[in-house]
């Protein structure tokens, strides 16, 4: 039921009214003046307020400003009972009136079907107004636990993002040595990588990159770290890369990894040798730089035509050997080092890295920091959309 609250100085209009709108069935109350009527407004909160204009202290006009100013009462729908701006001439106070927030108006002397079909009309605006009221309270609410779970869902990402930079591998020291640089994207990728001594002679490195983004792909990533790590893949020798990739392509089916696949850079270097034997699977050639002189870098792409692991079942993987000489230096990394979107919305692109890496080493300033400086000012957005990783690997 409907509540309508009547304000209004004189009691023979306020009974008048009430009865009329009582036959209606609307719960009504009345009040006789306007500071009265303001206080039962607070309390009671109304559908509609019929309220006269001219009373004594507080007239209809400072009534209804008061009334719209409250928060509370904004649906309220507000009816001037007036004899103000009926005549000509008299519109001036009809403009007075609406800037106050009146809503409509009823004239005086009282035509009782007018005001019922005015009440009825305002009563309708009434609930309009307060569906959507309640509709955007409710969008509020909604927005708000959108950004409760947003909130929670970064940081959840940025805990997975912790959780795999301190499984990667410490810089290497020594004969050969080796740095990285990872740099998770806002919505975390699937990159990983590692190098460590299978022995006194036989370093392995590889780089893997999990198709998607979020934790799912970070977990899939961890676990082929987990296993290279603990060589657990049977009857493998780790220091073959095409039986390595064989075996993960055996264990990592996309059809039992929620179809998630991987591309891997995966190579042993022999120190005593000093060569390298590798194999990839659908991942970014590596890039091998030679210092022969100051300004001659003579540069290699290490890389196979082969598929991804998980893309197909009884791939096989090609090794290929090559010579290191000495201060050579190998960089491994995934595609989000180079597809970096520019101003523009054009792609930076491989060939561009692998200049800005030559650049550098000419220039004897290829620190990592200094290539991911460069990389940052061609992105044009704040985050990168992928992981950005980069394994450098000196062989002196």
């Amino acid at each position: 039921m409907f509540k309508i609250l009547i304000i209004d100085d004189d009691p023979i209009v306020r009974a008048a009214l009430k009865r009329i709108l009582q036959n209606q069935g609307y719960d009504t109350t009345v009040a006789s003046s306007g500071e009265e009527g303001i206080i039962q407004a607070q309390q009671i909160h109304p559908a509609l307020i019929i309220c006269d204009w001219m009373m004594s202290n507080l007239n209809g006009l400072e009534v209804c400003r008061q009334i719209k100013a409250n928060p509370e009462l904004t649906t309220t729908f507000f009816i001037l009972l007036t004899a103000k701006g009926a005549a000509k001439g008299e519109e001036e106070d009809r403009v007075r009136g609406l800037d106050a927030g009146a809503d409509e108006f009823v004239s005086k002397p009282l035509e009782i079907n007018e005001l019922k079909a005015r009440v009825r009309a305002g009563l309708r605006l009434h609930q309009l107004s307060q569906d959507l009221h309640n509709q955007k309270q409710a969008l509020e609410v909604l927005n708000q636990n959108l950004q409760t779970q947003k909130q929670i869902l970064e940081a959840e990402l940025a805990e997975a993002a912790d959780y795999v930079r301190s499984l990667l591998p410490s810089p290497l020291v020594g004969t050969v040595t080796a740095e990285a640089l990872f740099v998770p994207s806002a919505q975390l990728g699937g990159d990983c990588f590692d190098h460590y001594w299978l022995d006194d002679k036989n370093l392995v490195i590889y780089l893997l990159d999990v198709s998607g983004h979020g934790v799912g792909s970070a977990l899939l990533s961890v676990s082929v770290l987990n296993v290279l790590r603990s060589q657990s893949l049977p009857n493998t020798n780790f220091c073959q890369p095409s039986e390595v990739l064989k075996a993960l392509n055996n264990v990592f089916q996309m059809s039992n990894q929620g179809d998630k696949y991987f591309t891997i850079w995966y190579g042993v270097y022999n120190c005593q040798k000093r060569q390298l034997i590798y194999a990839s699977a659908g991942h970014p050639q590596a890039v091998l730089l030679s210092n022969t002189s100051i300004t001659n870098i003579q540069t290699k792409q290490l890389g196979s035509l082969d598929l991804p692991i998980g893309f197909a079942t009884d791939i096989q993987f090609e090794d290929a050997i090559f010579n290191i000489e000495v201060n050579s230096t190998l960089y491994i990394f995934s595609d989000g080092a180079y597809e970096i979107n520019q101003q523009g919305n054009t792609i930076w692109g491989i060939d561009a890295f692998i200049d800005l890496l030559i650049n550098h080493t000419k220039e004897n300033t290829c620190e990592l920091n200094r290539v991911l400086a460069h990389i940052m000012t061609l992105n044009a957005k704040a985050n990168l959309d992928d992981d950005l990783s980069v394994l450098k690997v000196n062989f002196t």
